[in-house]
């Protein structure tokens, strides 16, 4: 049986949620490992109340370009009780470019207060890239 190009697994961690995310590329990466955020968390969206954001984020490496987009994602959440499910992602470089769609959040199991660097590596793999992150709960 052959892996998706695209997903994401949630992997035992002690004390915090670690997730393993791969995708072909950085776009699928970034968007599986927010999907994976979401899934982690239980998020539950409001369909009656759609909304719609851009995001503009630089960063000197992959890595923290993943924590950047994902730490921008939860701050959506606490500011503006909104999270996505649609994502237009554009990379030039390391210079991202997304648009979001989405709506509020109707309820989430558990809060994910940060994206860690902890042992945070993008790694190439023979499918594409893969990498673990640890969210602090």
């Amino acid at each position: 049986m052959t892996a998706p190009a695209y997903g994401y697994q949630e992997i035992e961690h002690t004390a915090d949620w670690e997730l393993r995310v791969w995708a072909p590329d950085l776009e699928g990466l970034l968007e599986h490992a927010a999907r994976g955020m979401y899934a982690l968390a239980g998020m539950c969206l409001e369909r009656s109340k759609p909304a719609q954001r851009e995001l503009e984020l630089t960063a000197e490496d992959s890595e923290s370009l993943l924590v950047v987009f994902l730490g921008e994602l939860l701050h959506f959440i606490e500011q503006d009780n909104l999270a996505f499910d649609e994502f237009q992602i554009e990379l030039e470089g390391l210079a991202l470019r997304a648009h979001l769609r989405g709506s509020q959040v109707q309820k989430f199991d558990k809060e994910i207060k940060a994206v860690t660097y902890h042992n945070l590596q993008v790694r190439q793999t023979g499918h594409g890239l893969q990498v673990n992150i640890v969210f602090d709960v």
